[in-house]
Parts: structure tokens; sequence; C-alpha cells
């Protein structure tokens, strides 16, 4: 089974169900465990569980835990989750395009769009003065990152600190992109899945199959031996490194 599914099917095990009887969080150790549960219960958003999935996701769990006999063939049933997961990881994700098809069919009719042949939508928010960066070089950018529904995922302006890495380890989305501006210049990008994540996203925070919306500031292109200390970008910050 796969790292991802595994990941899926731990959160499964430690959900609760709200109408399970509450404990108070007096101790670390009971934060601990509960932060333990929200974390990876994070994950499960996109599945869309109804209230009596939830349900019998926590009588599994407590039969288990208190070693009650199973009320069904658990063995018959643990060859279905991979599947039944994958469906729904699916169907999210094709929710997730359309929503974000719509997105960015109404953002390329606003004036000074454009749209390149990847799929890429832009706006030059201001142009610059320095030089454009190529594919190959190594930038410093400030950056705001957000789904359609304005929810921020990750934001180098919030943090106060610009990041720097090389443009042709970022998402393709990213990389097409910021070229288009030169040093000091601002663009707004409407990333497709395609050229961003793709159907697998980037959980907790990006559904697969999300659209994108970042605003970036080009800071600078850093110059081959300059003193710039190099940031990595990190999951889900600005971009994984391609493969």
């Amino acid at each position: 089974m796969k790292k991802g599914i595994v990941l899926l099917v731990l959160a499964l095990v430690v959900t609760g169900c709200n109408k399970e009887k509450k404990v108070s969080l007096s101790s670390d150790e009971l934060k601990t465990f509960y932060t333990v549960g929200h974390t990876l219960g994070e994950r499960l958003k996109n599945l869309e569980l109804s209230e009596t999935e939830v349900t019998a996701v926590s009588m599994g769990l407590r039969d288990a835990a208190t070693n009650k006999k199973p009320q069904v063939k658990t063995e018959e049933f643990r060859l279905q989750i991979q599947k039944l997961f994958q469906d729904r990881v699916a169907k999210s994700a094709a929710k997730q395009k359309n929503e974000g098809k719509s997105f960015l069919e109404k953002f390329a009719k606003e004036k000074g769009v454009v749209k390149t042949d990847s799929g890429l939508t832009y706006k030059v928010l201001s142009e610059g003065k320095g030089e454009f960066p190529k594919e190959t070089d190594e930038v410093e950018v400030h950056y705001h990152g957000t789904l359609i529904d304005g929810t921020v995922f990750d934001s180098s302006k919030e943090r106060g600190k610009p990041v720097t890495f090389p443009l042709n380890r970022v998402i393709k989305g990213w990389t097409e992109g910021v070229q288009k501006i030169k040093e000091g210049g601002k663009i707004k990008l409407v990333i497709p899945p395609e050229l961003a994540y793709g159907d697998q996203g980037a959980p907790p925070k990006i559904a697969g199959g999300s659209t994108l919306v970042f605003e970036v500031e080009l800071l600078s292109i850093v110059k081959p031996g300059a003193k710039k200390e190099t940031t990595a970008a990190p999951k889900p910050k600005v971009a994984p490194k391609k493969k």
C-alpha cells in the first residue's frame, strides 16, 4: 500500500465521532494526543465523510482499542481500503478542477490578463526595471498563496521573510510565471492543477485538483557567487521540487 494511502488510513483510525463523550484536555499528554488526531484528521477533509461514515470509523477504533470482537470480517474489507480512498480522492479532485476552471475563466476576462499555451493565466501588476530571470536562475521573492476561495495556504509576506530558490526547482506555473516580470516587478498567477500539485495536491492545505492563486514580487535575481542563503521550497510552501 502506498505511503499516502497508509497516512489516510492512519488518519481514519485516529478520527473520532463528534457524538462521543468529550474529555477535558487538562494535561499536556491529552493535548498532544488531540493534536495527533487533529493533524492526521485534516487529511480526511477531501474525502467528505458523512456522519454515518465517521461513526463507523469510531466504532472500529473503539472495538480494536478495547479488544472487542470485530463486528465485521475486517480481513475481507482491508483489501477495499485503497480503492475506496482512491475513488474518493478522484471525486474530490474532479470537483476542485471544475471549480478552478470556472475561476480561471472568470479571471481570464479581466483587463490585462494573459493566458499562455500551457494554461497558466497571469496579470502583470508591475513589470519592474531590472532583468528578466531565466529558468536556470536563482531568485529571491516575496509571495502570497491562496486557494480560489481566498484561504491562505502559504505566504512569505505574512512571515515577513523573503524566500530564495532555483526557479527551475518549483512547480511549473511558478517557473513559467516568474519569468514574465523583471527584478522589482509583481505578478498575479492563477495556476491550474496540471501546473501545480496535480490530482494528489499537497495535503492537508492543498486538496488534489486545486487551482492556486499567487501574488509574487521578484525582489532580485541572485547572481552566481552572491552571498544569499538559498531556501529550499518546503511542502506546501511555494512548491515541491520537480522530480
